[in-house]
């Protein structure tokens, strides 16, 4: 039996969270939103992938704060209006496809805010021309032509910690059963990760334990008011020496799980444009294995993992618990169709959509079950 298509269980504090097969969509920026609030592109994207037979959806990058934005057409959860406007789109999306658990990134990108979308260069944008003055752990610019951020004060550390907990809060209370920190690709929590970007000289920077103060703080405040099922998403390596590393991330996932995580996502990079990735299939999946096998704690892989053999066999050989995958499921939103097809799996679909089965259906799904919803 193919372990892709096998239900998943997260066994969070309020109730199990089943997801229907181990295939999970990653978090895309989609760099759409208006002053923080879900558009119809949204609605638009999300009824695409709730559509699409993957186990679980995660939202977005969404910023706790508006200065936490990466770019001003990012997604925000930081107050009442931009929590009814995701809510009215989630929704409308969630009653156009079956079931299926969804999951919020929650965000903040530290000195990597205030940017321009990839479409229009991604480069800083400046104050007087529609960005903000951005925060750091450390008064250190991503890249040596912008200009610094701000270091974060002690109280501002605090302030922040409190808009990841009511951002948490209103996700709870939108029903979304899943949240993911968003501790990777050199935004705010994976700067005070990396030595590179953080170079403090108080208790949040400098030794191991004093760089995952903030993130683990971060972690146990939105664990008290969250019940569902919780984890982060982490940078295993910043492919710079001198920087982040795998085993850090390790003894990082050690701790989230004492704390009562129940699933670490494994990416890379993002911290330093210094970066030499050796990108190419299953890149990243290493990485995820030396966390899944030091932690014990439930991992997901990523990257380049793009046909359904390969996620079949990353499952196979123990070396992650679920599968993401993000621009694949952009490219083909029935990826999981097609994977469900090679692997003698089973999917769900909206009745709308079992007319678009070939004729030699059977041949081609082999003993797919579309479902009702």
């Amino acid at each position: 039996m193919s372990l892709l298509f096998t239900p998943f269980t997260f066994n969070a504090p309020s109730g199990p969270v089943t997801l229907p097969n181990r295939i999970v969509i990653a978090p895309m920026c989609q760099y759409s939103a208006v002053n923080g609030l879900a558009t119809d592109w949204h609605l638009a994207h999300w009824a695409n992938l709730l559509n699409s037979g993957a186990g679980m959806l995660t939202i977005e990058a969404t910023a706790v704060s508006p200065e936490g934005r990466i770019s001003p057409g990012c997604l925000g959860l930081w107050d009442d209006t931009t929590a009814a406007a995701l809510d009215e789109h989630l929704a409308r999306a969630s009653h156009l496809a079956p079931a299926m658990p969804v999951c919020i990134q929650l965000s903040h990108a530290g000195r990597k805010a205030s940017s321009a979308a990839p479409w229009d260069g991604g480069m800083l944008i400046a104050p007087d021309h529609g960005g903000w003055t951005t925060l750091a752990p450390s008064a250190l610019p991503h890249l040596p032509q912008e200009p610094a951020p701000q270091a974060l004060t002690r109280t501002e550390i605090d302030r922040i910690c409190d808009d990841f907990v009511q951002a948490a809060r209103r996700a709870r209370a939108l029903g979304i059963q899943v949240i993911e920190l968003h501790a990777a690709h050199g935004y705010l929590l994976h700067q005070f990760l990396s030595p590179l970007s953080n170079q403090r000289t108080d208790a949040y920077g400098g030794n191991f334990d004093n760089r995952i103060r903030f993130p683990l703080e971060v972690f146990i405040a939105v664990r008290k008011v969250f019940g569902g099922a919780l984890g982060m998403r982490i940078s295993a390596t910043d492919w710079v020496e001198g920087g982040w590393t795998v085993e850090e991330t390790a003894e990082l996932a050690s701790l989230l799980k004492q704390a009562g995580a129940q699933f670490v996502h494994i990416s890379s990079g993002g911290v330093s444009p210094l970066q030499k990735i050796p990108v190419g299939p299953e890149y990243q999946v290493h990485l995820a294995k030396t966390v899944k096998d030091t932690s014990g704690l439930t991992t997901f892989a990523v990257g380049l993992i793009t046909e359904p053999a390969q996620a079949e066999a990353v499952l196979q050989r123990g070396d992650a618990d679920l599968v993401a995958l993000g621009r694949s499921f952009l490219y083909n939103p029935r990826w999981a169709w097609k994977a469900a097809a090679e692997l003698q799996g089973e999917v769900a679909a909206s009745s709308a959509y079992w007319r678009c089965l070939p004729r030699d259906a059977q041949a081609i799904f082999g003993n797919v079950r579309i479902g009702m919803r």
